[in-house]
């Protein structure tokens, strides 16, 4: 088995639209969750969230380019750049043939979905753009990818709700692990804040009308965000054969189903992905020292999710640092996992544990140390990443520093 390393990080999310952006609105515990914009937005009861404000499409792409491309896509382009740019690689000869790119996304096209029922059932308007199907489609912002940067090796959309990224990144790991592929642009996005998007959420009724705050007792539920992490996973010797800047080192993952409920998640199943990754990573629990949880504010994740951390890791778990970025970026549902990795690399960088924000009262059932508030720093040497969806499907990547 190679070993895989991380070259290349980009971002664009409600925090920032670059990754040094996002690390400092982390480090100072900024919310980025606000006031939703948007047409219609007055007919919704849930009228927040991570929204990307100041982003304009037209200064990033063309006009061919913006009739092909998706919210979810630009997104994905743009967070895709930063990336690949850090990395340094350009893909030529082999390096393109055996490279590829993995991404995850629950929704995919839903603002083109949006606009397009409105044109057709709402304005009577009997045509659409003869590229509504190729902007809508999952496959989109993976295909772009491929496209711009002549990357001809194993391309696919993994759609797995909100474990989307990690379920992509984890495949784009073990595609590296095995030899498959020298390197991997890998992660996800996803961009669901339109009336539509918001609407179905709705009838879930799992969102706060006024803040995530996950891990506190007077939590009232989620908050949606929308944006996208991209990463460029590499194997070692490559990386440090050309001299590449080391971000972070992947050494294990683990997926389980919870086989029990489509949408009550189950301790059981967190636990097994969780014991999983640090079997798969050779790790033991008192080896980890920051968790990024799933926290997503609902009381059924929350206090399940640290039932199962306390499963996995034993007696270790009151001494492991745990918080949920969520509560500043909000829940980009299948981009999620992709730029809470961001927290991840920036524990094991910069020594220093991103809060979780909006925390006011202690719950007995989530009585661990959840880095309420204020950023901490901290050295940690191994962190794990959590991700459980809806459908009891659970994916969680280990890191190491390097």
């Amino acid at each position: 088995m190679k070993r895989v390393v991380i070259t290349g990080a980009g971002t664009i999310n409600a925090l920032g639209h670059s990754v040094p952006d996002t690390l400092e609105a982390m480090r100072e515990g900024r919310c980025g969750i606000g006031q939703l914009e948007f047409r219609d937005v007055e007919r919704l009861s849930i009228q927040i969230g991570g929204q990307v404000k100041g982003f304009e499409a037209e200064a990033q792409f063309n006009r061919q380019q913006i009739a092909l491309y998706d919210r979810f896509t630009q997104f994905t382009l743009v967070a895709a750049k930063e990336a690949i740019t850090q990395s340094g690689l350009e893909f030529i000869g082999e390096l393109a043939a055996k490279s590829g790119v993995v991404l995850g996304t629950a929704g995919g096209g839903v603002s083109t979905w949006d606009d397009n029922y409105r044109a057709v059932y709402e304005e009577g308007k009997n045509r659409v753009h003869p590229f509504v199907v190729p902007k809508l489609m999952n496959n989109a912002a993976a295909s772009h990818i491929s496209m711009e940067y002549n990357l001809k090796g194993p391309t696919f959309t993994v759609s797995t709700a909100c474990s989307s990224s990690n379920h992509a990144m984890s495949q784009a790991f073990q595609m590296v692990r095995t030899g498959m592929a020298p390197a991997m642009v890998t992660g996800g996005s996803e961009s669901m804040l339109c009336f539509g998007g918001v609407k179905a959420w709705e009838g879930l009724r799992v969102m706060s009308k006024d803040a995530c705050r996950p891990f506190s007792m007077n939590r009232n539920g989620m908050v949606q965000g929308e944006g996208a992490g991209i990463f460029v996973f590499e194997e070692m010797e490559h990386a440090k054969a050309r001299g590449a800047e080391i971000l972070a080192e992947v050494i294990g993952f683990a997926m389980s189903s919870d086989a029990s409920d489509i949408v009550m998640p189950s301790k059981q199943g967190a636990a097994r992905a969780i014991t999983g990754a640090m079997k798969d990573a050779g790790i033991n629990p008192d080896e980890v020292g920051y968790i990024n949880a799933h926290g997503t504010g609902t009381a059924a994740n929350d206090k399940t999710e640290c039932a199962a951390v306390a499963d996995a890791l034993g007696p270790h778990a009151d001494k492991v640092m745990i918080s949920s970025t969520k509560s500043m970026h909000g829940h980009l549902i299948g981009g999620t996992g992709a730029v809470e990795l961001l927290a991840c690399i920036m524990a094991l960088r910069d020594g220093v544990i991103a809060p979780t924000i909006g925390y006011e009262e202690p719950d007995p059932e989530c009585a661990l140390d959840v880095v309420p508030n204020t950023a901490r720093e901290a050295k940690v040497n191994v962190t794990l990443s959590n991700a459980f969806a809806f459908g009891g499907l659970n994916a969680v990547l280990a890191l190491r520093r390097v």
